[in-house]
C-alpha cells in the first residue's frame, strides 16, 4: 500500500475477507421463532431472487422502463443509507478508507453482489471519492437477463442506488455511482465508478436518483430567494428554486402529493413539527400552480396580535378607529388571483377563524370599518405545528373551520425521517455558507459526520442550517469541519454533558475529551480501569464461568438496577434498546 500525499491508495481487494465482515456476522442475529432477523438494531428480512425479478418484471411492464429503474434505484439508494448508518456506528476504530469500502461487505453479507475494488482514492476530509470497483454474481443483472435477454443498456439499478447512497451517507455530500459495464449486455463483469456527482461531466442517470431536483449545473449553490414587491406582495414564479433536496421515500412521497393537489384550486393544510420547513414547500406548491404568476403572500399569524388580525387579513377603512388616518388593504384584497399562506393557523382567535371561515366558504368579506363587500379570488395554504384536531376537541379550534382547511393535508416530516436526505442537505449548506462567509473547508471529520448522523435533530432542518452556518463560521479555510465547530460550549450543560447524550453517541467519548486535561478526571479513570480489571481477573479465576455468562449477568443487572426500563438498562450497557430487548427475550428475563 502507497501512500500520494494524503489520500489512501489500497489494493484491490474482494468483499467478504475484512475484519468489518467478521464484525457484521457478529451482529447479525436470527430468531426464527419470533419471525425476527437483525442486523445491530436493524430488522431484516430474507427474500427469494425470483420473487425480486417478478416484482422487477411487474414493475417494468406496469409503469414503463425509466419509471420503474428509478424507483428500485431509489429503493436500492435508501437501503444504503440505512447500511451505512450502521457501518459508521459499528466501525468507529476503522480507518476512512474501511469504512466507505465496507459497503461491498455488506452486500456480500446479504447475498446481493460481490464487490472486487480495482482502485480508490478516499479522503473524506478532504472530501475525495475516486473509487472503480467490479460487481460480481449480481443478482440484478441474473434476473433482468432471464426475462429480457442481452440489453444495450446497464441493469444493476438498485445496486448503484445502493452504492451511491451508501457513499454518501459515509462522505457527506452526494457521490453518484455509474454501472459503466454490465454483464445484462454481455460483459464478464460489471463495472462501476464512483465520483462526487459535481466531478462528473455527465450527471444525466442522477435524475434516477434526484427526480425533479435541481443538479449542479442549474445552479444547486443558488439560495431560496423571493423577489420582493410593493405591498409585501410576491410571485412565486420568480424565486430561484433551491432548497428542495431530498431523495428519502418520506421526501418523495411528500413531493407527490405536492404535485399532485397544485394543479388544483383545492385548500392544502401543511402539518408538522417546527423548523420542518413548511413555507419553503408552500412555495414549492405555488411554483408548481397555475396561480405560479399571480400575487403570493405569507403571513405568520402568531406574529400578528389579535386585535390587528382582522385589519392585517380584511383591510381597514380610514377612520374605523383611532389613529386609522388612512385606508390600506388587506392580504386578501392583495392576494386576489393568488395565493396566501397562513401559517401557525393555529394560533387565530375564534373571532378570527369565524371571519377567515366566511373568506374561505364565500370568498367574500368586509374591511374593518367598511360596509362594502368584498369578493375575491384566493386559494388558501395554511401551515400549524399544532394538532388541530385536539384543539377542535378542547373547543379552541372551530370545526368548519378544520374542515375547510384540511380538504388537503399533508404532514410534512421531521429531519429524523428523513435522515436520506442528510448527506444532501449537508453539501447544500455547507456550499451556501462558503459562499456567504467566503470560508471553504476541505470537507467534514469522520467524528463531526458521525455525530450528524446520529443526532435526531429536534429542530429539523431550521437547526440543521443553524449548526452547519456556526460550523462554517469557526472553521478554517482549507481544514476539515470538526465537532467541535458544529456542536460548541453552548451544547453542553453545566455539568460537561450533552444536553441529549443518547442521539450523539458519542458522549462518553466527549466527556474523556473535554476532562481530559482535569488531573483527578484522570485519575477517576484510572481508578475506574483498576476497578474493572480487578473485576475480571475475579471472573476469569472462577471455573467453569463463560462469556455468555458474564454478558447474561451483566444484563440482568442493568435490567434490574432500571426497575426493569430497557432503553435506560441499554445505555448503561452501550447497547441499542432493541440489542438489549433481543437478548432479554432470548434469555427470558425480566
Amino acid at each position: 500500500m502507497t501512500k500520494k500525499s494524503d489520500v489512501e491508495f489500497v489494493e484491490p481487494r474482494t468483499s467478504g475477507n475484512s475484519s468489518a465482515f467478521a464484525e457484521m456476522k457478529k451482529r447479525l442475529h436470527f430468531n426464527p421463532a419470533e419471525a425476527m432477523i437483525w442486523l445491530d438494531d436493524r430488522r431484516m428480512v430474507l427474500m427469494q431472487v425470483e420473487a425480486l425479478g417478478l416484482l422487477r418484471q411487474e414493475l417494468i411492464e406496469s409503469i414503463g422502463r425509466e419509471a420503474a429503474r428509478g424507483l428500485l434505484t431509489r429503493f436500492g439508494y435508501s437501503s444504503g443509507c440505512r447500511d451505512a448508518e450502521v457501518a459508521v456506528k459499528i466501525n468507529q476504530q476503522a480507518s476512512p478508507v474501511d469504512l466507505l469500502i465496507s459497503g461491498g461487505d455488506f452486500h456480500a453479507l446479504q447475498g446481493v453482489v460481490a464487490v472486487e475494488l480495482v482502485h480508490q482514492e478516499i479522503d473524506i476530509e478532504k472530501g475525495t471519492c475516486n473509487i472503480e470497483f467490479l460487481w460480481k454474481n449480481c443478482f440484478e443483472d441474473q434476473v433482468h437477463t432471464h426475462y429480457y435477454g442481452i440489453s444495450s443498456e446497464v441493469a444493476c439499478w438498485i445496486e448503484t442506488g445502493y452504492a451511491s447512497g451508501f457513499l454518501s451517507t459515509c462522505m457527506g455530500k452526494r457521490i453518484l455511482v455509474k454501472e459503466v459495464e454490465c454483464r445484462a449486455q454481455g460483459k464478464d463483469v460489471c463495472r462501476c465508478i464512483a465520483r462526487p456527482l459535481d466531478e462528473w461531466a455527465d450527471i444525466d442517470e442522477a435524475r434516477y436518483i434526484y427526480p425533479g431536483i435541481t443538479l449542479p449545473e442549474a445552479g444547486i449553490s443558488k439560495v431560496l430567494t423571493a423577489v420582493t414587491m410593493p405591498s409585501d406582495v410576491t410571485t412565486a414564479g420568480t424565486e430561484v428554486r433551491a432548497g428542495m433536496l431530498g431523495v428519502s421515500a418520506p421526501f418523495n412521497v411528500l413531493m407527490h402529493k405536492i404535485k399532485r393537489v397544485a394543479a388544483t384550486n383545492a385548500t392544502v393544510l401543511l402539518q408538522g413539527e417546527s423548523g420542518v420547513g413548511k413555507s419553503v414547500f408552500a412555495r414549492e406548491l405555488v411554483r408548481l400552480s397555475k396561480r405560479a404568476g399571480q400575487p403570493f403572500l405569507e403571513m405568520n399569524c402568531a406574529a400578528i396580535p389579535d386585535q390587528l388580525i382582522e385589519s392585517e387579513l380584511f383591510g381597514v377603512v380610514k377612520g374605523a378607529y383611532t389613529g386609522a388616518n388612512n385606508s390600506r388593504p388587506g392580504r386578501f384584497d392583495m392576494a386576489d388571483g393568488g395565493t396566501l399562506f397562513l401559517d401557525e393557523v393555529g394560533t387565530l382567535s375564534l373571532i378570527a377563524q369565524g371571519k377567515l371561515l366566511r373568506v374561505i366558504q364565500d370568498g367574500e368579506f368586509e374591511p374593518l370599518g367598511s360596509v362594502e363587500t368584498h369578493k375575491v379570488n384566493v386559494r388558501i395554504i395554511a401551515a400549524t405545528n399544532e394538532d388541530l384536531k385536539a384543539r377542535v376537541r378542547e373547543g379552541s379550534f372551530r370545526e368548519d373551520l378544520f374542515y375547510r382547511l384540511n380538504v388537503f393535508p399533508i404532514l410534512v416530516p421531521p429531519l429524523r425521517n428523513r435522515r436520506d436526505d442528510i448527506p444532501l442537505l449537508l453539501e447544500f449548506f455547507m456550499k451556501k455558507f462558503s459562499d456567504l462567509y467566503e470560508k471553504h473547508p476541505s470537507g467534514i471529520t469522520a467524528r463531526a459526520l458521525q455525530t450528524i448522523l446520529n443526532y435526531s435533530w429536534p429542530g429539523n432542518i431550521r437547526e440543521f442550517e443553524n449548526v452547519i452556518e456556526r460550523g462554517i463560521i469557526l472553521c478554517d479555510t482549507d481544514q476539515p469541519l470538526a465537532f467541535s465547530h458544529l456542536f460548541t460550549i453552548d451544547t453542553f450543560a453545566a455539568d460537561d454533558t450533552i444536553m441529549a447524550p443518547d442521539e450523539f453517541g458519542l458522549l462518553s467519548e466527549i466527556n474523556l475529551q473535554d476532562k481530559s486535561g482535569d488531573a483527578a478526571s484522570q485519575e477517576e479513570k484510572a481508578m475506574e480501569e483498576m476497578m474493572l480489571s480487578n473485576w475480571s481477573d475475579s471472573v476469569v479465576q472462577r471455573s467453569r464461568v463463560t462469556l455468555e455468562d458474564v454478558e447474561d449477568a451483566l444484563i440482568r443487572s442493568a435490567i434490574k438496577a432500571c426497575d426493569g426500563n430497557l432503553t435506560q438498562a441499554a445505555i448503561k450497557l452501550g447497547l441499542t434498546r432493541s440489542q438489549i430487548a433481543y437478548k432479554a427475550k432470548k434469555k427470558k428475563m425480566g
